[in-house]
């Protein structure tokens, strides 16, 4: 058995406690702690933690194949543990000094993280950085022990001269509790706050930089550490909807042979060709998303393996077949509450709550369909017109 096939089958086989826990999961709003601490036994908050301090440095497609098995059983959980994993592969970029930080002492570290540079960053004389500023949306914030957060970095004018992320204990951060939503609820997105925290230079990573595949670590023969940048951090967002594809399409697969099509003369759900046909349309969106994400994670790992970087054409399509992959879920469960029909809203089915988790996460910044779309038509056409940093 492949490590990959070994840690794919530990997610597989925490289904039931994740969906045990599924309820009071949503109604506190964040993992319980003894959910956390199973994720931790079996090893899942290690995907991008380096082999170094005994972590799996598992690569794209295990985490991708990972999450969408957590997200079977909780749309949620597999979320945080996703966010995790690529904020503790972003830990990875950062010098050594600065993972011997975060994970010399605590191999089980949970990095969560947010991008947008939300934030001053004043230079600190004899080096670092003075960190303020508010994150809005840091999954998992509960679970965290260390945060990547985006800050603009100015110089002694006070002009931005770059954009960077730093690297900050969890210890050193408020917590705003202002996750207060209609999907992902147990995700704990809540707000982080800094207040003239202390970042030393060696936490501190510029994100023009990584995007174009120049991380600040010293150790260039780990291949995962090689990945592309904003690939990783957007196909990261897939493994969750995938999952939670396949959990609505098995759901109605499993009533469809003794659920009625009311007010119809068929007995069953399964004797109607009417919803045999949605059933194989939203079976087929379901496998097509799969398909393109898996593919995208196959690209990414084969370039880090041969010591290359995507160029950006190459990063366009990714971030496209992204966006293609999340599309493609949430049509097929929409399809999917079609068949089932009303009772799909009941409070007590599982697919309202995969409905409202799907549509949730499929709104993330980096998952919009429009902007990923716009990208690699425009690479297609060799216009050169960026509309966003991030590809």
């Amino acid at each position: 058995m492949t490590l990959r096939d070994e840690l794919v089958a530990r997610a597989v086989a925490l289904q039931p406690l994740l969906r045990e826990h599924a309820a009071r999961t949503e109604a506190d709003r964040r993992v319980p702690q003894e959910v956390v601490e199973a994720i931790t036994r079996g090893g899942l908050f290690r995907l991008g933690t380096p082999r170094r301090y005994g972590g799996h440095e598992a690569g794209m497609r295990t985490l991708l194949e990972v999450s969408a098995a957590l997200a079977e059983g909780d749309g949620s959980i597999s979320w945080v543990v996703s966010l995790v994993n690529a904020c503790t592969w972003v830990a990875g970029l950062f010098p050594v000094q600065a993972q011997d930080d975060v994970f010399g002492a605590d191999p089980d570290a949970r990095v969560t993280g947010v991008l947008a540079p939300t934030a001053t960053a004043l230079a600190v004389d004899g080096g670092g950085w003075r960190v303020s500023g508010r994150w809005y949306y840091n999954s998992g914030s509960w679970q965290a022990t260390w945060a990547v957060l985006g800050v603009p970095l100015t110089d002694a004018a006070g002009e931005v001269v770059d954009q960077a992320v730093v690297l900050v204990p969890r210890e050193d951060l408020q917590v705003e509790d202002t996750w207060f939503v209609a999907g992902m609820k147990g995700t704990a997105s809540n707000c982080l706050v800094a207040s003239e925290v202390f970042v030393p230079a060696h936490r501190v990573l510029s994100v023009p930089a990584a995007v174009a595949g120049e991380f600040a670590t010293e150790q260039k023969d780990e291949p995962f550490y090689r990945s592309g940048f904003v690939p990783v951090l957007a196909l990261t967002l897939v493994g969750p909807q995938l999952g939670l594809g396949k959990a609505a399409l098995d759901h109605v697969l499993a009533n469809a042979a003794r659920k009625p099509v009311a007010n119809t003369v068929y007995g069953t759900q399964a004797e109607s060709v009417a919803l045999q046909l949605k059933l194989a349309e939203a079976a087929l969106k379901v496998e097509t998303a799969r398909l393109h994400a898996e593919r995208t994670a196959d690209a990414i790992d084969r370039a880090a393996a041969q010591g290359g970087y995507p160029d950006p054409a190459e990063r366009a399509h990714f971030r496209a077949a992204t966006a293609w992959a999340v599309q493609n879920t949430l049509e097929a469960i929409t399809i999917l509450l079609d068949v089932h029909g009303a009772g799909a809203f009941a409070e007590t089915s599982p697919l309202q709550r995969i409905w409202r988790d799907a549509n949730t996460a499929g709104r993330h910044a980096l998952a919009v369909p429009t902007v990923g779309y716009e990208v690699y038509g425009k690479s297609l056409l060799g216009i050169d017109d960026t509309i966003t940093p991030l590809v």
